[in-house]
């Protein structure tokens, strides 16, 4: 779709050098019809003069919206992005997943009413990541044998983001899956996503709250369309995040499963004149 008013919301936690890596990548895509909205779930004041001080140059407006460390807040930190967006369409990306190439086309290709999309990635290892982070490899202009190397290597668990086929085949699914849900690579209708209440922010700690939004995205009638071939990122390694709640919150999508339930308990829609967030033009 032509001229779609994009805003692209990008989540981020201390990890600036990731972030920038991911922002390098972004901004030749975007054109000044599109947006950024970094939404910083909390960090510490160096981090965010390191990303001011080596911010890349963008065609479109960026902002960065911040509120205080509560912990793995994630939810609320989308949402609060989301309320700072002026777009039409929303694509949610991870501060540690680098968009290929043609990532914003893909997206822009994808977007139809009544559908969301759940987009792909390809997962790195620590080995590899460290070698982007440091810029001593171009992640994004290696040759197809460097690919090659790294997938037989175990840098790389895959290879299918070389092929480009937005139009392929089987990409609608009308019923909830739990399966391969990716809130790190996420687009959806901003005006849907208001209507489901955004991500539910009574999901504590890491685990499912991304599952919870696509079934209850389902329950409000709209279909899945899955980006493979087209949408992937690179998943930059990280330690993972604590999961004493992932067993709770698996509970919570499970019993919900077997309801019509639409809104999110708290979400994008109960943040009326919140004090504590800071949000700054970067460009």
């Amino acid at each position: 779709m032509e001229n779609l008013r994009i805003s692209f919301v990008v989540l981020t936690y201390n990890r600036v050098d990731a972030l920038l890596q991911v922002l390098k990548a972004l901004a030749p895509q975007c054109a000044s019809h599109h947006e950024v909205v970094i939404t910083d779930d909390g960090s510490s004041a160096q981090a965010v003069a390191m990303l001011k001080n080596n911010f890349p140059a963008f065609p479109c407006p960026v902002r960065h919206v911040w509120h205080p460390d509560r912990g793995f807040t994630a939810s609320c930190a989308r949402n609060l992005g989301a309320l700072s967006s002026r777009g039409d369409y929303l694509v949610f990306l991870d501060g540690d997943c680098v968009p290929n190439p043609r990532f914003v086309r893909a997206h822009e290709f994808l977007a139809q009413q009544g559908f969301f999309v759940n987009g792909n990635r390809v997962l790195l290892s620590e080995i590899l990541t460290r070698q982007v982070l440091r810029e001593q490899v171009t992640l994004l202009k290696a040759r197809f044998l460097t690919y090659l190397f790294w997938r037989v290597q175990g840098h790389m668990n895959k290879l299918l983001q070389l092929l480009y086929w937005p139009g392929a085949p089987g990409r609608l699914e009308s019923q909830f899956r739990w399966k391969q849900i990716r809130s790190c690579n996420f687009a959806v209708w901003k005006d849907d996503f208001l209507a489901v209440n955004g991500f539910d922010e009574t999901f504590e700690g890491w685990g499912h709250e991304d599952a919870d939004l696509v079934l209850r995205l389902h329950h409000a009638g709209l279909i899945r369309k899955n980006g493979f071939l087209c949408t992937e990122v690179y998943h930059l390694w990280h330690q993972q995040n604590s999961r004493v709640r992932e067993g709770v919150n698996y509970q919570r999508v499970l019993d919900r499963m077997a309801t019509a339930c639409v809104l999110a308990e708290k979400g994008v829609n109960d943040h009326p004149g919140v004090s504590d967030v800071v949000v700054t033009q970067m460009n």
